[in-house]
């Protein structure tokens, strides 16, 4: 019995911090974007601005939640829980430090690219069940892009999984206590990280939104908490993806003992987080053509390329 109870205290705990921090994100990016591009941002509700979170949070809950009259009305209601539920289910199998996770599963990786996967089908739905050009337009080219962009995604990965000899993210953190992912595998985080992105479909590849092309894309329909939930999605997306950047590649909770492996584990997630933000604040938009083009034709070789060197070099060790 206390042993269920822990399940769902720490359950309890990771969602309430997940969905606070992407709440708060909101705030962060729009921070760090006015300081980037040297200008105000936010500075009117609350100190620093901090309370637009607040107001933003009240608007969404009091705008009228409008179901267009020639959508499909179950699948278009459907759509954006999908985003948010794949999201978080994603973090189940995150070591954030020694024995703070919440199940520790043996095919801890793979539960995270499969539950990546899965997060398509709310784009696809969304765009859809709206019935509108624009929104299916903008699904479709989601669909194509991230279902692609996972190939490369799972390739640059496998490097890894020979080298610490486990699909389990604990054993790939303990696997990096002499040396991090990142000195012996800086391919594969590079191809990781630009899938990543394309994954959470962020700037520079944010082209299922392009707003000058198609309006909003697949969310184009959606108001209320609805869209909230298309939103929250996305801030918990970079949360996800800059958290697995650290799991794989830099150590986890790994660090000097002078601050707790906890600490250490939010530090590096928040770096990758700003990132993420910095990104929207520097780059274009490339045409959907050259996505596609950039993925199969570079991302796709480099990373058969590293996993087939990755291969070779341990085989030659091992002998």
């Amino acid at each position: 019995m206390s042993t269920v109870l822990g399940y769902i205290l720490m359950i309890a705990i990771v969602l309430f911090a997940l969905t606070t921090i992407a709440a708060w994100l909101i705030w962060l990016e729009r921070r760090m974007l006015a300081v980037w591009q040297n200008r105000c941002g936010p500075n009117r509700a609350g100190p620093f601005g901090l309370f637009i979170v607040i107001a933003d949070t009240i608007k969404l809950f009091f705008k009228e939640d409008w179901i267009p009259p020639f959508a499909d009305k179950t699948i278009f209601v459907i759509a954006p829980a999908i985003v948010a539920a794949t999201v978080l289910m994603s973090f189940v199998v995150i070591p954030y430090a020694p024995g703070i996770l919440i199940a520790d599963l043996n095919v801890g990786l793979l539960f995270f690219l499969a539950m990546s996967s899965i997060g398509v089908y709310s784009i696809v739905l969304g765009g859809w069940a709206s019935n509108n050009k624009y929104s299916l337009l903008g699904a479709l080219r989601g669909a194509a892009q991230m279902i692609s962009y996972e190939v490369f995604m799972g390739l640059s990965l496998m490097g890894i999984v020979m080298m610490s000899g486990s699909f389990r993210l604990t054993d790939i953190v303990m696997a990096q206590q002499d040396c991090w992912f990142i000195i012996t595998q800086p391919v594969a985080f590079v191809v990781f990280m630009i899938a990543g992105i394309a994954e959470t479909h962020r700037l520079p590849f944010d082209i299922p939104e392009a707003e000058s092309e198609l309006v909003a894309g697949f969310h184009s329909e959606y108001s209320g908490m609805k869209f909230g939930m298309f939103f929250i999605g996305e801030y918990l997306g970079i949360t996800l993806i800059s958290a697995m950047v650290v799991t794989l590649f830099f150590g986890g909770w790994l660090g000097p003992g002078f601050l707790p492996p906890l600490i250490w584990f939010i530090l590096k997630t928040f770096v990758f987080i700003l990132f993420f933000i910095l990104l929207r604040a520097s780059l274009p938009r490339p045409r959907y053509d050259q996505l596609m083009e950039y993925g199969w034709k570079i991302l796709l070789p480099v990373a058969l390329l590293n996993l087939l060197i990755t291969g070779a070099i341990l085989l030659m060790m091992n002998k």
